[in-house]
């Protein structure tokens, strides 16, 4: 009769060698957010803006933050397919990387955002006819969930980053200039004092009016040699899936007209730079964003927007 290990007292256990993880392919635009472990860590700064709700019954609907942030992101490879079985076309295979982002404010000091999420590279598609894509898929607690697919690209030298706003507007009218909007929500203006609004000491007015102004002044005098860039949306355009969650307190379905804030879409820009050393050394890797969520309460829609420009440490 065999004797069994567990009986056998002169058995000695020996490790058991663990097979290889599956190599890492098929990245795309994505590998460089980490290094050839696998694993990419991300620090930096930026500012993150937001029109929260403000009770009704204390006579004010809105209240706005401006805070200098700092900000750490740290990516994980997952290693192996991530298939996705097809019916009208063959199954595809999509590779991608786990990632937590958080965000705490600097002035004053605070915890601000946490989220937990993956990005995913997307193969070409015959059914529906889509070109490679990225996707985030994210998780943010305060009760929304949010899938934004787009395109990327690589380009030579560096970003193009077009002006943003966080001016409130009503769905169907044309959004409003920022020095109308400062006549209505005297918020936007740094020089009148507002018990509805905080800011970070060193918020400008040229933040306010254009958060995207952090972004160019962080990048001036850099010699970018190129660009990765990752355009992701949870609208259906131009590629056709995402969206968001929310929980019933968001969600404007269970307190009409408009909820508590229902965060009804997201649009963002993510910039992979490659960056020259100016004294000749080794080149180095910068990740910036912009993000837009599209917040609607008591019938207005509220951008709120978040910058940043992180170094690969």
């Amino acid at each position: 009769m065999p004797i069994s290990p567990q009986t056998d007292p002169q058995f000695k256990f020996k490790a058991v060698a663990k097979p290889a993880p599956e190599p890492i392919v098929d990245l795309g635009p994505l590998a460089q957010l980490v290094g050839s472990d696998g694993l990419g860590e991300w620090e930096g700064s930026g500012f993150n803006t937001i029109w929260r709700p403000h009770p009704l019954a204390e006579g004010h609907d809105r209240f706005l933050e401006l805070n200098l942030t700092s900000e750490k992101l740290e990516f994980t490879a997952i290693h192996g397919k991530i298939p996705n079985r097809g019916l009208l076309m063959p199954d595809i295979n999509m590779f991608g990387l786990t990632y937590m982002q958080q965000i705490e404010g600097v002035d004053p000091p605070e915890g601000l955002h946490i989220e937990p999420g993956i990005w995913a590279h997307v193969p070409p598609t015959t059914d529906p006819d889509v070109p490679s894509t990225v996707v985030r898929m994210a998780s943010i607690p305060h009760g929304t969930t949010i899938l934004a697919q787009g395109k990327f690209l690589t380009a030579q030298g560096g970003p193009q980053i077009d002006a943003s706003n966080i001016i409130p507007f009503r769905l169907g009218e044309p959004v409003p200039s920022f020095a109308e909007a400062e006549a209505t929500f005297t918020e936007l203006n740094l020089g009148v004092p507002s018990e509805f609004r905080q800011a970070s000491a060193d918020v400008t007015e040229a933040m306010v009016e254009n958060p995207n102004s952090v972004l160019l002044r962080d990048i001036q005098g850099q010699d970018i040699t190129s660009t990765t860039v990752l355009i992701i949306s949870t609208k259906h355009e131009p590629v056709p899936g995402g969206g968001t969650s929310n929980t019933a307190f968001l969600e404007a379905a269970s307190n009409p007209p408009g909820g508590n804030a229902t965060a009804a879409s997201v649009d963002a820009i993510f910039w992979i730079e490659t960056v020259a050393d100016p004294y000749g050394g080794p080149d180095t890797l910068q990740l910036q964003y912009t993000q837009t969520v599209q917040l609607v309460f008591n019938g207005l829609t509220w951008p709120h927007v978040s910058v940043a420009t992180l170094k690969k440490v």
